[in-house]
């Protein structure tokens, strides 16, 4: 059954068909294998794998990040670090990562922190002398803080997939999402020492104090959505909501970026995002639906019975994994289809499941970096217009650090459990 679904899938997908189509593709396979083949179970489970009430979240963050870029709240937060670290060596990369960290905290997905980032800041770094490859890997290695920091897309699609708390799983991101940026920093300090770039000039405290007063209304969006998440004022799907009402009220009203006539192709390019994602989740949910069905978890338990009271262990073999699939697959897929295999086999090995889907998201965070199919990996690339093997060579070191951060939260469960525990 493995071999029919996974064979099928990639078979697809080395045809060049797109990946929702790849995944209802291998589902009809595994349906004819098992002798079970009905259009409707498939258009069945299509529709009820979109018709989620948490999924809702998705669109509203979707709108909320298109509403961000229009309205001039990402500008701002770029302009604001850029001011307090720009005079720093190698400052642009500092701006980066304290933006990177920031617009995680806004839209909760990678690709689209990569790209507004990227067309940013790439053209900048590039014209002070920063070293073009280190500077887009150092963009794109930032952009998978994206899924960790709240509000996260893969905490959403993953709390629906295992049926675990969205609230819990978002304020379980918070500390990692601090850790990976902070050792970004670390390895661009190392990094910087060799750069010989042109050093911004120091801004007066006017400056800062004028940035700091524009930038402000952007550094509320997450403060109101952790804060309400925090004390039970609202559902993720309603901190959606908030965040994409409060984006076009400040694009519109406080920073005037916004004029009525442009809300019809925000709103077009925030459909078109969302109805790609929703697709995805659909057909994937119908490849899980399959799988469950197939009974492959319980295979895979028996399987990985020697295991089970190790779960340190366990859960690096998982993470292995799921990197080599994260190779071949993009996240939300990955996430739809193995969170169903592998939330029977994390609780019978007593492993608490907030604490597996941070370290499980952010995994499949760090696919998004690997070749060849890397989603962040592409955007980066056609931002920077350089090529896959030139990214390759300036990523390593920040994709060498996530991966150390990994491996401490595995080593050591406490680092998001007890922080859990405070927030929650």
């Amino acid at each position: 059954m493995i071999g029919v679904f996974v064979g099928s899938l990639l078979g697809a997908m080395g045809l060049g068909i797109p990946i929702a189509f790849a995944l209802l593709v291998s589902s009809v396979a595994l349906m004819f294998f098992l002798g079970i083949y009905d259009s409707q179970i498939i258009a069945q489970n299509l529709i009820n794998g979109a018709n989620n009430f948490p999924l809702m979240a998705i669109p509203f963050f979707m709108l909320a990040g298109e509403l961000m870029n229009a309205g001039g709240l990402s500008k701002r937060i770029v302009t604001m670090a850029m001011t307090m670290v720009g005079h720093i060596r190698g400052g642009l990369g500092y701006v980066a990562i304290i933006a990177s960290i920031l617009f995680a905290s806004l839209s909760g997905s990678a690709v689209a922190d990569t790209a507004a980032l990227g067309a940013i800041l790439v053209p900048m770094m590039v014209k002070s002398g920063y070293n073009i490859n280190r500077s887009s890997g150092l963009i794109a290695a930032g952009g998978i803080i994206a899924p960790i920091i709240p509000p996260s897309i893969g905490f959403i699609v993953f709390g629906v997939a295992s049926g675990v708390s969205i609230t819990k799983l978002f304020m379980a991101g918070i500390v990692p999402g601090i850790l990976l940026g902070v050792g970004l920093t670390v390895a661009w300090t190392i990094i910087a020492r060799k750069e010989n770039v042109q050093v911004q000039p120091r801004k007066s405290l006017s400056e800062i104090l004028r940035s700091l007063r524009q930038g402000i209304w952007a550094l509320f969006l997450p403060v109101i959505i952790i804060g309400g998440l925090r004390g039970g004022l609202f559902t993720p799907t309603e901190a959606a909501v908030v965040a994409a009402v409060y984006a076009l009220f400040v694009g519109v009203v406080i920073y005037r970026e916004i004029k009525i006539k442009d809300l019809y192709n925000v709103f077009v390019n925030a459909a078109k995002m969302t109805s790609v994602v929703m697709f995805l989740v659909a057909a994937a949910l119908v490849s899980s639906w399959l799988i469950t069905v197939a009974n492959l978890p319980t295979q895979l338990i028996s399987v990985l019975e020697p295991f089970m009271d190790r779960p340190m262990l366990l859960t690096f073999m998982i993470v292995f994994l799921v990197i080599i699939i994260g190779t071949s697959m993009d996240m939300t897929p990955a996430i739809l289809i193995l969170t169903p295999v592998l939330i029977p086999i994390i609780t019978q090995a007593g492993i608490d499941p907030v604490y597996f889907g941070v370290v499980f998201i952010l995994t499949t965070a760090i696919g998004l970096l690997t070749p060849p199919v890397g989603t962040v990996l592409n955007v980066i690339c056609g931002i920077s217009k350089i090529s896959m093997e030139d990214i390759m060579k300036g990523i390593w070191p920040f994709l060498l650090v996530e991966v150390i951060v990994l491996i401490l939260l595995i080593l050591f469960p406490s680092i998001i459990l007890v922080p859990l525990g405070w927030f929650t």
